[in-house]
């Protein structure tokens, strides 16, 4: 890549002071499972390089389940809960060894987290997560992040570790994000099949309006895609960090000068923790359907929701409680915190605020407390 062809994302990928990097499972494991110890030190190798340059790096790795399936004599991924768990029970401690070890080459310490969705989706677990992050990072140390599947339940995961990473970019206040997994970048079509051309920049959404991401990896071992790695990007970037995807080979360039892959243009400004949390971190609880004049106030204009706009309401909330707004086509355009229960709305909808008791003349979701996503 040329130096008139580099952009902005890419130079302040490179230039960023602290970096969260995420591996996927087929990049650290063999196909029959466990760890392979060659492709763990080449991706150690390439964050040490860029610790040493003088950049902070949280590492957000996979690969628990995978690396505890040889010692359990287990040939393939788990299908039943309970044995994912105690997979990832003793594949944790095989990783968190092999991480020490290998960082101890480079003389840097490593410390590790495991968190839950929880821990991002309850504010004060999420304070905590960032006073602890913060204080390992002072420390000089590198922290190890996985989702804690030993006690993960599906009511309770990420769903993958490619929106863990996402999310811990935004927590510790990261500059930049790289995504590591098995393909080199993001294509137009499925690079397996020939014919797809590379995607190098993305600038906003129009760039990939026609890319059709898959779901599943070329390992069984993960449980993330393409598209996943895709979302996590869009994520991310829209919450002000820029993003680069790659492959794991590519990560001591990737760490270097960001001159591979798909780089994501970072929104022009970040989110606050706040305003974070409530778009892309914490659980909805309902939906609210809108007509178009709704969507636009609130989405165009950045205005309180007022009942009049309202077409439909689905779920059990209480006031407080987050929820996503969905245009007259579907699609989920905002979330925001409620002002009222699930019970007081069905009334109240389609009515003008003048019309409504003096009790419910207040806005159902203020502006204060609205992100738009579209």
């Amino acid at each position: 890549m040329t130096a008139t062809t580099r952009s902005a994302a890419r130079d302040s990928i490179a230039a960023a002071r602290r970096v969260v990097v995420k591996v996927g499972s087929s990049s650290l494991t063999t196909a029959a499972g466990g760890l392979d110890p060659a492709r763990l030190g080449a991706l150690v190798d390439a964050v040490a390089g860029r610790r040493k340059a003088g950049s902070q790096l949280v590492l957000v790795s996979s690969g628990a389940i995978a690396a505890g399936l040889a010692p359990l004599g287990l040939t393939g991924r788990p299908k039943d809960l309970a044995t994912a768990q105690a997979a990832a029970s003793v594949g944790q401690q095989q990783l968190a060894h092999a991480y020490a070890q290998s960082f101890a080459r480079h003389e840097l310490t490593v410390g590790q987290i495991l968190l839950t969705a929880d821990d991002v989706v309850r504010r004060s677990h999420y304070r905590n997560a960032q006073r602890t992050f913060d204080r390992l990072l002072a420390l000089g140390v590198v922290p190890v992040v996985n989702e804690n599947d030993t006690v993960a339940t599906d009511e309770i995961r990420f769903g993958d570790n490619d929106r863990l990473a996402a999310l811990v970019a935004h927590l510790v206040g990261a500059d930049a994000l790289v995504l590591l997994s098995d393909v080199d970048g993001l294509y137009d079509g499925d690079p397996r099949l020939g014919g797809a051309q590379l995607i190098a920049e993305v600038r906003d959404a129009t760039d990939i309006a026609g890319v059709r991401a898959g779901t599943t990896g070329a390992s069984g071992l993960g449980t993330g895609g393409m598209a996943s790695k895709l979302s996590a990007a869009r994520l991310a970037s829209a919450a002000g960090v820029p993003v680069l995807l790659t492959s794991a080979p590519q990560a001591g360039q990737a760490l270097r000068d960001a001159d591979v892959g798909t780089a994501f243009a970072a929104a022009p400004s970040r989110l606050s923790a706040r305003r974070f949390w409530l778009g892309y971190a914490a659980d909805a609880n309902g939906r609210l359907s809108l007509d178009a004049g709704a969507v636009a106030a609130v989405v165009g204009k950045r205005r309180s929701l007022l009942a009049a706009g309202i077409t439909a309401v689905a779920g059990n909330f209480d006031a407080g409680d987050v929820v996503e707004l969905l245009d007259p086509d579907g699609v989920v355009v905002a979330r925001g915190l409620i002002g009222y229960d699930a019970v007081e709305l069905p009334q109240m909808i389609g009515h003008s605020t003048r019309d409504l008791p003096s009790d419910q003349r207040r806005e159902v979701i203020h502006a204060d407390d609205l992100v738009p996503l579209a």
